[in-house]
C-alpha cells in the first residue's frame, strides 16, 4: 500500500512517513460508529426501563479480566472483536439507568441530556474561549444566570466544573482569596492560622479541600449535629469564639443542604447570622439538596439558602444532567471568581481579539481544558421546562414517602430516623435476630446482615442498594430515590427482595 501510494503522482515522502492524503479510513469509521451507536440503543437506552434485565452482570475482578481481553497489542483489533469488545463492557458494566440502581445519588437515564452528551462527545469542545466554543459559553451562561434565580440572588457568577468535591475547593480557596488576596501572589507565608467550620455530616471533601489547599485537616473545626444530622447553630458560635480566642483567623463555614447519608439540610438561616456576626464566607453544599429549589413545594428544605455567598449544586443527581454536571454558583459579580483564578495566559485570553473577549470565560477556572457540561442540563430544561423537573423532584420524594410508609408497616425492617429529603435510611432485622435483647451481641450480629444482603443482590444482580456504619450506628440500607422509571412497584419489589434474599439469615 505504501509503495503504491509512492508511485502516485506528487507523492511527498519525509522521514519515511507518506504526507500524501488522510491516513484515517473514514468510511470504516463511519460504520464502526453507525454499529456502535445501534449497540447502544439496543443493550442500553431500549433496555433502560427493562426490570427483567440485572442491574449487574457481576464478576470477580480476574475472571472479567480475562473475558474482557484488556491487554493492548502492537496491531489494532478487527470491526467485529471492537463491537464485541462493546457488548462486553455493555455487558458487565452497572446499569445505574436501571430502574432498581438504588446505589448513588445518582441514576436513571435522560434522553435529552444523552443527546446533548452525544453531541458535545462528537464536536469535542473545550470551553474557555468564545472562539473555539461560542455555543457552549453562551448557554452556560444562561444555565448559570437561571441557577442563580432560583437561589434566589438579583444576580451573580458561576463556573461548572468536575464534580461537587471541585466545587467546595473552589469554594474554600475564593472564600480564602476574598480574606487575604495578598495569598495569590505570596502564598502561605506570614498568614495566620486560617480555620473554617463545617458540621460533622459533610462531604469528605471539605477534608480533602483543606488538605490540597494547604490549610491543613487540623484546622477544620467539625460542628456538632443534632440527631437528625444538622448542624447546631449555637455549637457553631462555641467554635468560632474558641477559634478567635486561640489566635486563629476564621474565614469560611460551609453549610449542607442535602447531607450525603442522611439528606440533612443544615438551618442555613441561623447559620448566615452567624456569619455575618462574624464576617465569615458562607458557603452552601448544595450538591445533593440544591435540586429541591425547583419545586415550590420542597423548596423550603434550603431557606435561607440566598443568603450564601457561594453554592454547590450537582444537576447531575436528583434532576438527571448525566454524570458530570456540577455547578459553582457565587453571589458576587465583581469578577471575583476571574480575580482569584486568573493567569491571564497570553496565547489563549488576548485582549486585542475582534469580539467582546468577556465572553472568554476560562480565566475564572481552575482548569484549561474543560467540557460543556451546562450543554446537558440546557437540553434537558428546553426539552422539560421546569415544570417537569419540578415533577421530577416532586415525584422523588413522594415515592421516597411511599417506601417510609411501607416499611413501617413490615416486620422486621426499621427506620433510622423520618427523612426529609429522598435518603431512606433503615436496618433490616432477620426473623432469628428479633427475638434477641437489644444489646451488644444483638447489633454485632446485625452489623453483619446487611453486607450479605448486597453481596446476594449484586450476585443475582436484582437490584443495587448502599449500605454503611454511621456515627456510632450499626450497618443500615441507605435507599436514594432519583430516576423518574422508578416506580411504586419497585418500592415494594425492593422490599420484598430484601426479605427474600434475608431468609436463612
Amino acid at each position: 500500500c505504501k509503495q503504491e501510494m509512492l508511485q502516485k503522482k506528487n507523492a511527498v515522502l519525509v522521514d519515511g512517513v507518506i504526507l500524501n492524503g488522510p491516513i484515517m479510513d473514514s468510511k470504516a469509521g463511519e460504520k464502526f460508529v453507525e454499529e456502535a451507536c445501534k449497540l447502544i440503543m439496543e443493550e442500553v437506552v431500549q433496555k433502560a426501563d427493562d426490570v427483567t434485565e440485572k442491574v449487574c452482570e457481576w464478576q470477580a475482578p480476574e475472571t472479567l479480566k480475562q473475558i474482557l481481553d484488556l491487554e493492548m497489542r502492537d496491531t489494532g483489533e478487527c470491526h467485529q472483536k471492537l463491537l464485541q469488545l462493546c457488548r462486553d463492557v455493555i455487558q458487565y458494566s452497572v446499569k445505574t439507568n436501571h430502574p432498581r440502581f438504588f446505589n448513588q445519588l445518582y441514576a436513571g437515564l435522560d434522553y435529552y441530556s444523552l443527546v446533548a452528551r452525544f453531541i458535545t462527545e462528537a464536536l469535542n469542545p473545550s470551553v474557555y474561549t468564545y472562539e473555539v466554543s461560542p455555543v457552549f459559553l453562551l448557554v452556560e451562561e444562561a444555565v448559570i444566570k437561571k441557577m442563580v434565580e432560583f437561589i434566589g440572588w438579583e444576580e451573580g457568577d458561576g463556573i461548572f466544573n468536575p464534580g461537587g468535591s471541585v466545587s467546595n475547593m473552589y469554594a474554600m480557596n475564593l472564600a480564602r482569596y476574598k480574606f487575604c488576596p495578598e495569598i495569590k501572589e505570596k502564598g502561605l507565608s506570614g498568614l495566620p492560622r486560617l480555620v473554617l467550620f463545617t458540621s460533622e455530616e459533610c462531604h469528605y471533601s471539605m477534608k480533602k479541600a483543606a488538605s490540597f489547599l494547604g490549610i491543613g485537616t487540623e484546622n477544620v473545626y467539625f460542628i456538632r449535629t443534632d440527631e437528625r444530622g444538622k448542624m447546631i447553630p449555637e455549637e457553631l458560635e462555641k467554635q468560632v469564639q474558641r477559634a478567635r480566642k486561640e489566635g486563629s483567623a476564621p474565614f469560611l463555614v460551609c453549610a449542607t443542604a442535602g447531607t450525603t447519608v442522611l439528606g440533612a439540610f443544615d438551618p442555613l438561616d441561623k447559620i448566615a447570622d452567624i456569619c455575618e456576626k462574624h464576617g465569615l464566607w458562607l458557603h452552601v453544599d448544595a450538591s445533593w439538596g440544591g435540586s429541591a429549589l425547583i419545586s415550590r413545594k420542597h423548596c423550603r428544605l434550603l431557606h435561607g439558602i440566598h443568603r450564601a455567598d457561594s453554592v454547590a449544586w450537582n444537576p447531575h443527581k436528583m434532576l438527571l444532567a448525566g454524570v458530570q454536571c456540577c455547578a459553582l454558583l457565587v453571589k458576587d459579580n465583581s469578577g471575583l471568581l476571574k480575580k482569584c483564578y486568573s493567569a491571564e495566559a497570553a496565547y489563549l485570553f488576548q485582549q486585542d481579539k475582534f469580539y467582546d473577549v468577556s465572553y472568554d470565560t476560562g480565566d475564572k477556572s481552575i482548569q484549561c481544558s474543560r467540557r460543556p457540561d451546562a450543554f446537558k442540563f440546557w437540553l434537558m430544561w428546553k426539552a422539560l421546562g421546569t415544570t417537569g423537573l419540578e415533577e421530577r423532584v416532586n415525584r422523588a420524594l413522594a415515592l421516597a414517602r411511599y417506601l417510609v410508609e411501607e416499611i413501617k408497616k413490615r416486620e422486621g425492617f426499621q427506620l433510622l430516623l423520618e427523612p426529609e429529603y429522598a435518603n431512606v435510611c433503615f436496618w433490616y432485622i432477620p426473623p432469628t435476630l428479633r427475638k434477641m435483647e437489644d444489646g451488644p451481641e444483638f447489633w454485632q450480629k446485625l452489623h453483619q446482615v446487611a453486607p450479605v444482603i448486597k453481596e446476594r443482590m449484586m450476585k443475582k444482580g436484582s437490584m443495587m442498594l448502599g449500605y454503611q456504619p454511621h456515627r456510632g450506628k450499626v450497618n443500615f440500607f441507605r435507599q436514594v430515590v432519583i430516576s423518574p422509571q422508578v416506580s411504586r412497584e419497585d418500592m415494594d419489589f425492593l422490599l420484598d427482595e430484601i426479605e427474600l434474599l434475608a431468609k436463612d439469615l
